[in-house]
Order: structure tokens, then sequence, then C-alpha cells
């Protein structure tokens, strides 16, 4: 019996498998514990995902605080709504796992980023066999926001006579038409231009071809930029991407003759954030009058005036478009780019000021100093409509035509240019422009 049961073998198996029983049993426990952490993990990076971008969200607490702020720094709100969103994205059957979580949220220029990173002990089961008391996982969620640029427009709309001509070629040709008898005295016969004559006191004549050109249904180039500008607001309402994203005032080079003459500004309306009453207050856009023909010798446009009368308007911080806080400042510049007026020195007509009298293009100094300033400048042109049968015209813009539009795009910032003809749509042009100008990257530094 004992020889039989030293060399008997028939139980060989059940010794194995009781040898083996802890490290099959150890393997098997490991693949459910490690699977219960890979499980946690994968959770908790989810949740650090929606933490970290719904912390700097365009809604976020972060960025509206980051609204406010003109410069750089922590976003504490974002923090505390980072975590919110990370454990409300928490299971309740991880709920015995302790979770440590770090948050930043930060402002840096125009970006928003934030970092939310994570760890956690998950406890073994199987494992505690093999001594292991717990999984340790961790991980990081990153996040960053563009905001988009804060930006306040100052329209500065050329009203001054030269902005009466009528719009179209088919307009042209009805107010050749129905002028073609002349004014008093069959003066000024087949004329283009819807002249709005005001008297001193106050009283219009009815007679004057800007009345003309109201009683024959046609449309003159300053009642197509003053619907452009009512188009445009209902376009940059439909651009923002946030609240309060773009403020605008409007003007005029003046309501009357008088006023350009001493570079008074009409305001059209004051800056705005509400761009639906902007679009309203664009009914107030007309022609400028004159008390007479010839009145102050033709010299209504002045450029340096309203550009100098414009910088004025603009006070406070110059910022980059950052924030609410740090709004970035535009000067909308709609002109047909030949000034008129009285600069007895440093007129830069190429024949000099003909007795005090400045018929010149555009001087960019006025522009440069806008843009000294941070001030970005944007300038639609509405090409200057040539005269060739008028002798004045030969004389004394001729010899600049082809410096007109150059002067308007070097007055200019980068990138903020736009022309137009006469039969183009000013409407689309100045949409174009906008869109433009808010599309353009942000320079930060």
């Amino acid at each position: 019996m004992m020889r039989r049961f030293i060399f008997d073998r028939s139980g060989n198996f059940g010794i194995m498998t009781a040898l083996l029983l802890v490290p099959i049993l150890g393997a098997a426990g490991t693949a459910i514990d490690f699977s219960r952490a890979l499980s946690l993990r994968t959770e908790l990076y989810a949740a650090a995902d929606a933490a970290a971008v719904g912390s700097i969200s365009q809604t976020s607490a972060a960025a509206k605080q980051a609204n406010t702020m003109s410069g750089d720094g922590a976003l504490t709100l974002g923090k505390s709504e980072a975590e919110n969103i990370f454990f409300s994205q928490i299971s309740n059957k991880q709920s015995d796992v302790p979770i440590a979580v770090g948050i930043s949220v930060q402002k840096n220029g125009a970006t928003l980023s934030s970092a939310v990173t994570f760890t956690a002990a998950v406890p073994t089961t199987f494992m505690q066999v093999l001594g292991f008391q717990q999984i340790a996982i961790s991980g990081t969620a990153t996040a960053q926001y563009e905001t988009p640029s804060y930006m306040d427009f100052f329209m500065l709309l050329d009203n001054t006579p030269s902005m009466g001509v009528a719009a179209t070629a088919a307009d042209i040709t009805a107010m050749k038409k129905a002028t073609a008898n002349g004014h008093d005295g069959g003066k000024d016969k087949n004329c283009a231009f819807a002249c709005h004559i005001v008297s001193e006191q106050g009283v219009e004549d009815k007679k004057s071809y800007y009345n003309v050109a109201r009683n024959n249904g046609v449309t003159i180039r300053i009642d197509v930029v003053a619907a452009a500008v009512k188009a445009l607001m209902a376009k940059a309402k439909d651009t923002q991407s946030m609240p309060n994203q773009f403020r605008v005032a409007a003007y005029t080079f003046g309501k009357t003759a008088q006023d350009a003459k001493d570079a008074k500004l009409f305001k059209v309306s004051d800056l705005d954030y509400n761009l639906s009453a902007v679009a309203v207050a664009t009914d107030t856009i007309k022609l400028m009058s004159i008390p007479y023909q010839n009145y102050y010798n033709d010299q209504q446009t002045s450029f340096d005036g309203a550009l100098k009368s414009i910088e004025s308007e603009i006070t406070g911080n110059i910022g980059k478009g950052t924030s609410n806080a740090d709004r970035q400042k535009i000067v909308f510049f709609v002109a047909d780019g030949v000034g008129d007026s009285y600069k007895a020195a440093g007129c830069t007509s190429p024949k000099g000021s003909n007795g005090g009298r400045c018929i010149e293009p555009i001087d960019t100094s006025y522009c440069k100093k806008l843009k000294d300033r941070g001030i970005k400048v944007a300038v639609l042109y509405t090409t200057y409509l040539p005269l060739p049968d008028n002798g004045f015209y030969n004389d004394w813009v001729k010899p600049f035509e082809t410096k007109i539009a150059a002067k308007m795009q070097e007055c200019a910032s980068p990138g903020f240019y736009f022309a137009v003809s006469p039969t183009e749509g000013i409407e689309e042009a100045m949409k174009a422009l906008f869109l433009k100008i808010v599309s353009s990257p942000r320079i930060t530094s």
C-alpha cells in the first residue's frame, strides 16, 4: 500500500489546482479591478473635458467676468463653474471613490484658457490578495476660447453738396431731364446735382434741385448712404456673437453749410449698443443745406475739420477689443475723396490754393493722427464723379484725379479700404467692408 501510494499519480490535478488557485483568482480579480479603474478614468476624463470647455464657453460665468476686465488674470467664477460641471458628470456608482480636482481658468489677452486636473484612488477588491489596496488614476483636460472682438464704430458720413449727385446712371438721366429748363432765369440746365438750398432764416427753397429730385423720385447719393447705414445696423446685429459686441455712433459733416464752415459735425446717433435705435436715427441723414448757390465759395467739404472733430468724439481707453471694457475704436469713413475748403496754408493740391480755396485729395496727416492713437480707420471710397465738360473740374480736380483713390487708401488702416463706383451698390460695399473689419485677426501686441 505504501508503495502504491508513493507511485500513484492520479491526484496531481487536484493538488496543482489547489496550488494555482490563488494566482488564478488574483489574475481574474486584477482584470476586474483594472476594468473598474479604467471605467472611472474614462468617466473622469469626460467630466474634465466638459468642465474645461463649459467653464469658458461663450455664455459661461468666466466669459462674462472676462468681459468686464481690461487686463489679464484669473477668472474665479470660471473655477467654481468648472468644479460644478465636473462633479455633475460623475455617476452615483462612483460616489465612494475620493476624487481631487485642480482647476485653473485664466484670461490672457483675447484668449480664455482652462485646465482641469483630477486624481483618484480606486479601492481594489481582488487585488488585495496580491497586496494592492488601491489603483491611482489621474489626468488633465485643457481648452481655449478666443473671445470675439468688441468694437465701437464711429460712422463719419460725407453729406456735403457733392453727395447730392444722382445715385445711378438712370437717376442721372432722370435728374437732367427734370432740370432741362434750369432754375431761375434758366440757370444750371440739365444738372445732375440736387443742391439743397435753405435760407439762413431756415426757409427751404421749394424750387431747389434737392426738392426737384424728391418730386421726381430721383435717388441721390446721400440717400443711398443713409439706406446703407440702416441696412448695416441689421447686418451688425446679426453678426454679433456676444451681446453688446458692437456699439455704433453716426455723424455727418454738418446739417447746414454754416456748420461745415465751423467744422461742426451733426450727430445722427450717440454711441449706442442698441443698433436698432441707430438704424431709426439714420432717417435724419440728409444732404447738407446751403443758404444760396456758391455760398462760402462752395468750400463745404473740409476733411481736415471732420476728421479732427471725430477724433475729439473718441474719448477714453483705446482698447484692443478683448473685452467690453477694452473696446477697439474704429472710424468708418464714407466720402468721395475730394476736399473743398478754405485752407490758405498747407493745401496739398498740385496747384496750391485758389485764393485760399483748397481743392485737394484728402490730406492723410489727419488720418495718421487717428491711427497714431490706436484708432482704426476704415475707408469706403465712393468714387468721385469726373466732370470732363466742366471747366472748373478740368482746372482744379483733374490735375490730381489719379491720386484720389490712392490717398483714400492711404488714409485707411491696412486692409480696411473699399472702393465703390457710382453705379455699384454702396449698401453691399458697406457690408463687405464691415465684415472685413470684424473678421480681421486681432493684434494683441
